[in-house]
């Protein structure tokens, strides 16, 4: 899609929090109409739909717009914006590990400012799944870099969480 269009979709998003929950139909409202400009086959409407429809709290709605958007091939920054976003969609309807399947090659991926919230919606899922302690050594491993010091010694705490002891 074209600058205009992406332009007018991140406006929207930014009047996101105008919209209080009883209008939150409004805002979806508002993402609809600009999806209507995309082709059918466009992955970024079903995306955006998603988006709109997990920030007002219908994570069950967002799911299948998801996989829609993936399955028509949303790739890149959006692509994986998806992953993540569905992954901790699955999490919210009691299917955190479709969540821990799905994030787990991103781990892999390409390093992109959203690597932390790979590992923390992977984290997530983890948890969401009694496994706490690879959670937790995901979260602990992303916090690492980013602390004034400590980030050796975090980042060996994080691997010993989930190395087997010796």
């Amino acid at each position: 899609m074209n600058s205009d269009w992406e332009d007018r979709v991140t406006a929207a998003w930014a009047t996101f929090d105008e919209y209080p929950e009883e209008r939150a139909a409004d805002f979806r409202a508002v993402i609809d109409a600009l999806v209507a400009e995309l082709p059918d086959d466009s992955p970024l409407g079903p995306f955006e739909r998603a988006c709109a429809w997990d920030s007002t709290g219908h994570s069950d709605r967002a799911v299948p717009l998801y996989r829609e958007a993936l399955a028509l091939g949303l790739t890149g920054y959006k692509g994986r914006r998806a992953k993540i976003q569905l992954s901790s969609s699955l999490r919210n309807v009691g299917q955190a590990e479709e969540g821990v399947k799905l994030l787990t090659p991103e781990l892999d991926a390409p390093s992109d400012e959203l690597d932390d919230a790979v590992r923390a919606t992977l984290a997530l899922c983890l948890s969401s799944l009694g496994r706490d302690r690879e959670g937790l050594s995901l979260v602990l491993g992303a916090l690492a870099p980013h602390l004034p010091r400590y980030q050796r010694s975090m980042a060996n705490y994080a691997r010993a969480l989930v190395e087997p002891e010796g």
